[in-house]
């Protein structure tokens, strides 16, 4: 009997589903390893029991997190897809926005009696055995991990900077340039995505492993900053551990 697979979301817009999707025929190959029981975006029906969910999205409600905990008791393994399912995303910019100020930026005016929803990544509410990081993720990536967890190996993530993947590439530093960049306390495995098209990182990998030991951090104290520095604009696509 094929594994059988499920995709679920959350508070997301559900870019990392639409590109797993995105990789049509990979995608169609796929479907002759698995069996997909669960995926909103193509299909109706629940299954009673999955061997691998794969959950988008963060929490931002009670019923979002008695729904993920239903997920969670009928999964074998369970998936952070993406920054929002990493580290609460993009959505976590609500916890510094007082509700008058969100309101007006969503709607452009005050909204009577709105409730500010706080949401947090899934690891606050259930185990996740692995998780695919980035915003958007990376479909290959997705895949490699897939591969891993069928056939019993523990998925592994890059433990370097972002940092590296641009020296490779010979990218202009963008501290170089007087743009505060959050490549040396990134976790890599975007091949500097974002460099490579004139942006900086801005840190929806999350943070690599124990980055105040990084070798990169010399980068930061050669323009006069401190990991803490720049762990305090690390706030775009990631929520800080004191307000999980």
């Amino acid at each position: 009997m094929k594994p059988r697979i499920g995709f679920f979301d959350f508070t997301c817009c559900e870019g990392c589903q639409l590109t797993i999707l995105n990789l049509e025929d990979e995608f169609l190959e796929l479907l002759e390893l698995v069996e997909i029981v669960e995926f909103r975006e193509i299909m109706t029906g629940e299954a009673a029991a999955l061997d691998i969910a794969f959950v988008e999205g963060s929490i931002a409600s009670p019923d979002e997190a008695a729904r993920l905990q239903r997920i969670r008791e009928r999964s074998r393994t369970l998936v952070a897809l993406g920054a929002c399912a990493d580290n609460a995303g993009v959505n976590a910019l609500s916890h510094f926005c007082p509700p008058d100020e969100l309101s007006n930026s969503a709607y452009g005016r005050k909204v009577a009696d709105m409730e500010q929803r706080l949401p947090r990544p899934l690891e606050c509410f259930v185990p996740v055995d692995a998780r695919v990081p980035g915003c958007p993720i990376d479909g290959r990536e997705f895949l490699g991990l897939l591969q891993a967890l069928l056939v019993g190996r523990t998925p592994e993530l890059p433990a370097y900077a972002v940092c590296v993947e641009c020296k490779l590439r010979e990218y202009p530093c963008t501290f170089d340039q007087g743009t505060v960049c959050l490549g040396p306390v990134t976790r890599a495995g975007c091949n500097a995505l974002c460099l490579a098209g004139g942006d900086r990182c801005r840190g929806c990998r999350g943070l690599v492993d124990n980055p105040r030991s990084q070798p990169y951090r010399r980068i930061l104290e050669q323009h006069g900053l401190t990991v803490e520095d720049i762990l305090a604009e690390f706030r775009v696509f990631n929520l800080p551990p004191e307000k999980s």
